[in-house]
């Protein structure tokens, strides 16, 4: 692999750049998202565990590199083009226009993911993100020893030892939103839930401290398994194409009896993988007892997804972390 890298760094410095063609032809061969640099980091899971530092490393340098040569490049390129105008030769010519801002690649998936819900009659609910103890863990059929309620896993704002007091987390899901939607409406209810959620997780290229949800609710009088599946089947055909390759396998959730797990499939044919984008289930008769809904009259289904693994898949990215970097060569992208 170091080898491979190596040939790949030789390539990048021995590519002549000397106009706007020659500039987009870099572009395209090297970082673009079907580019040899993201194709390189795509081989990243065959190196073996011991090398992966020293590989990563010399990745991320030939990828900086990369994109080195491309900005100085275009700078050259510019300032020459600028040299050779005149404000004599046409004072007829428009000023130049100053670029404008863009929606971030996160609220774009967002915005989209809401868009197929509204199409499919869900509307959306929101809740606070400082919860407590009941609505986070206790109605969602959390048993009082779930590794969830550790603070290893939860960031606590208010934690103590009397059971007369609720604790107060960040909330870990947006879950609560649908136990204080049944708490208030008289079903049927079909509502998202979108919004912030925060997991005391190590951060690393798959996992963030912080990350978005969009979580569903529908309860009605004989909602079923085959009308979760269809509305799943559904949203994966929106949002990815209708040759979207995809696998619904069983899964457990402690608020949802059965549960699904939906999985798809990414990267080529031959060298993709599974990437599990969200978990699904019937609602659990105990949580819609502790919101007040008749279990007996009424059945409904849950789920939840994760914006950023949504806006992965779809763009190509391969860690979680570059979104929150703030880096504007990456937003420049999303324009």
């Amino acid at each position: 692999m170091l080898n491979d890298i190596k040939a790949l760094q030789e390539e990048i410095n021995s590519f002549s750049i000397s106009d706007d063609e020659q500039l987009e032809a870099f572009r395209l061969e090297f970082l673009s998202r079907n580019g040899k640099v993201q194709s390189m980091f795509k081989n990243m899971g065959s190196v073996p565990k011991e090398e992966r530092a020293e590989v990563g490393k010399a990745m991320n340098q030939v990828k900086m590199l990369a994109e080195s040569k491309f900005e100085e490049a275009k700078a050259a390129l510019e300032q020459k083009e600028s040299k050779n105008l005149s404000a004599k030769d046409d004072i007829t010519l428009t000023p130049p226009s100053y670029p404008l801002g863009s929606l971030h690649p996160l609220t774009q998936t967002l915005e989209e993911m809401k868009s197929i819900f509204f199409r499919l009659g869900f509307t959306i609910a929101d809740g606070p993100e400082i919860e407590d103890d009941f609505h986070n863990f206790t109605a969602l059929n959390f048993p009082p020893n779930h590794p969830a309620r550790d603070e290893q896993d939860t960031f606590f704002i208010k934690k103590s030892d009397d059971p007369n007091i609720q604790d107060l987390v960040l909330r870990t899901h947006t879950s609560p939103v649908q136990i204080r939607l049944m708490e208030n409406t008289e079903p049927p209810i079909r509502a998202i839930m979108p919004g912030r959620v925060y997991r005391n997780e190590a951060v690393s290229p798959k996992s963030y401290f912080l990350f978005h949800q969009v979580e569903a609710l529908y309860i009605d009088e004989n909602v079923s398994v085959a009308d979760l599946k269809e509305t799943l089947i559904t949203f994966a055909k929106l949002m990815f194409g209708t040759d979207v390759k995809y696998r619904l396998r069983p899964g457990f959730f402690p608020f949802t009896e059965p549960s699904l797990e939906m999985d798809i499939w990414w990267g080529s044919e031959k060298d993709g993988k599974w990437l599990e984008i969200l978990g699904s289930g019937m609602v659990d008769p105990n949580v819609f007892k502790h919101a007040g809904v008749d279990p007996e009259k009424y059945t409904g289904f849950a789920w939840g997804m994760g914006v950023e693994r949504i806006a992965i898949l779809r763009h190509g990215i391969d860690d979680i972390r570059t979104f929150y970097e703030n880096d504007i060569r990456f937003l420049e992208q999303f324009n």
